[in-house]
């Protein structure tokens, strides 16, 4: 995540902010840009950003502003009816509203979502909106339980279709299952991180011609999901599989493997812009000899190589998994990034890098 300063009064200003708390400005975000903008509201309702690039523009906030869950803007509507933004026109289901609750936890789901697709546009990927492709297109469904118990959501994907239970925007309930899935971390930004994986394995592997290169590294994704999602859950942990594996639940099918391998991209890529934005950078010393990592710095997303990001993220993830350790908290990063589980983080990056090459 960039850094983002007040461009009225200067004021550092963060990503989900809606006012700055320095001059009172409104805050909205400019998806185009990748900016936060302080706006003035024009007499016709629109609003015209202080952002040097788009000064003489008029503008108007996702219709999901409405209700406090998203401060992104859009192009000016051609008819009185809001639009949406280029994040909420992905939404298919959201929360039923009647339950006061809801607007809470929809808000959570939004923050977590709106940081994915920075992400994801940030990485310049395709994605198609379920107009676009009603077979596969991207789309987002927040479910609730059923009031009766039976049939509970399920976090999940199918065909494009981003499916995020309710009850995950609830901590205690997070938390809860994080335990009894044995899990070592479990937010809902990486929920969404995970399942915008499935998708891309379709759009890009299975239909962008890449198979079999990609069950040379994942393995075998023919294998029965089902069946193998059943033996995951009912057989001990596979012996060494930290030796090729990101996670446990990697170790259940080749298409959870990517999906899990390309949330850790995605975590990494994210983390690393934040902390380079700050000035961050880890060079941590060794007994008797020179730093082991030279400073790096670069654009994690489109520019730094593979080797320089790894490079990079070792350190960081030492040095603030200890900080956290000082304090008595858990690992900011609990996860061993081993050769086998690094060489299959670098196809993801091999296959985005090829990505963002044909869509320049």
């Amino acid at each position: 995540m960039r850094l983002f300063t007040c461009q009225s009064c200067q004021q550092i200003v963060f990503f989900e902010n809606t006012v700055c708390e320095g001059c009172h400005h409104t805050l909205g975000y400019l998806p185009g840009l990748f900016t936060l903008t302080a706006l003035d509201r024009l007499d016709n309702g629109l609003w015209r950003p202080l952002a040097r690039q788009v000064r003489k523009a008029e503008l108007a906030f996702c219709a999901n502003h409405a209700h406090g869950v998203c401060n992104w803007l859009t192009a000016a509507p051609q008819t009185h009816q809001a639009s949406f933004c280029v994040a909420c026109q992905f939404n298919r289901i959201i929360p039923n509203l009647e339950k006061a609750e809801n607007l809470e936890r929809w808000r959570k789901l939004e923050v977590a979502k709106h940081r994915l697709f920075y992400t994801l546009l940030r990485l310049k990927l395709p994605m198609k909106t379920r107009r676009e492709d009603p077979q596969n297109g991207l789309a987002f469904d927040f479910l609730d339980d059923p009031p009766d118990g039976a049939d509970n959501v399920m976090t999940g994907h199918s065909n494009g279709v981003i499916t995020i239970a309710l009850k995950e925007a609830d901590d205690d309930q997070r938390e809860r299952m994080r335990v009894e899935m044995g899990e070592y971390y479990r937010t809902l930004l990486g929920h969404f991180r995970h399942e915008s994986g499935h998708y891309y394995w379709n759009l890009l592997v299975r239909d962008g011609g890449r198979l079999d290169s990609c069950r040379a590294v994942f393995g075998d994704d023919r294998e029965d999901y089902q069946e193998a999602l059943l033996r995951h859950y009912h057989r001990p942990p596979p012996e060494g599989w930290r030796e090729q594996h990101v996670s446990l639940y990697a170790t259940s099918h080749p298409w959870e493997d990517f999906a899990e391998t390309w949330a850790h991209y995605l975590h990494i890529v994210s983390t690393l812009e934040t902390a380079w934005a700050y000035g961050v950078t880890i060079s941590p010393g060794v007994a008797g000899g020179q730093a082991s990592w030279p400073d790096k710095r670069g654009n994690p997303y489109t520019d730094a190589s593979f080797e320089d990001i790894i490079q990079s993220w070792l350190p960081l993830t030492y040095a603030v998994n200890s900080l956290n350790r000082s304090m008595g908290l858990p690992d900011f990063y609990p996860f061993v990034l081993t050769d086998g589980v690094v060489r299959k983080l670098s196809y993801i990056h091999t296959l985005i890098r090829e990505v963002q090459a044909l869509r320049s």
